[in-house]
């Protein structure tokens, strides 16, 4: 299957820890944070210390490990949000397209919105469920943590193998 190839389940391994981590560090944290995930790790983005994040990733690695794969699944995930825009955008476009006047458009314009209030509600249970099935791998295989290496000021890079 194309997400288990060997870079994409990489990645989305290493995204399920990413996710985990960020739900053991809004634990401490309360300052907003964020993650970027690839291959080869993840980076987080935030106020946050090389040892917090050690002892968070370590958490998080031992509960997805342990069975909890809800911790996976991050509300503020990108995959939320480009599903949000991408039903939302769409749905409202499916009123308007065709219609070659501007007086036309306006004269749809409250079905267009109401098409993309439903792409909305649509999206935030079709977001998770995407990260469930498909952007995320909460079964970490032997995935290992190699490394957490301080970037720069709020970056900072775990690596993993």
């Amino acid at each position: 299957m194309l997400l288990d190839l060997p870079l994409i389940l990489e990645t989305r391994r290493n995204h399920a820890l990413e996710h985990a981590t960020l739900h053991m560090l809004a634990q401490t944290h309360p300052a907003p944070l964020a993650g970027h995930s690839n291959p080869t790790g993840f980076f987080i983005l935030g106020d946050v210390t090389a040892e917090d994040l050690r002892l968070a990733t370590d958490e998080a690695r031992t509960r997805l490990n342990a069975g909890e794969s809800g911790l996976a699944i991050h509300p503020g995930c990108g995959t939320n949000l480009a599903t949000t825009v991408g039903l939302a955008g769409t749905f409202a476009w499916l009123p308007l397209r065709g219609r070659k006047s501007t007086l036309g458009r306006l004269a749809i314009l409250p079905l267009a919105l109401l098409f993309a209030a439903l792409g909305f509600a649509l999206a935030r249970q079709l977001g998770p469920s995407l990260q469930q099935h498909i952007t995320t791998e909460a079964d970490l295989g032997n995935l290992q943590i190699v490394d957490i290496r301080f970037i720069r000021k709020g970056v900072h890079r775990v690596i993993t193998k």
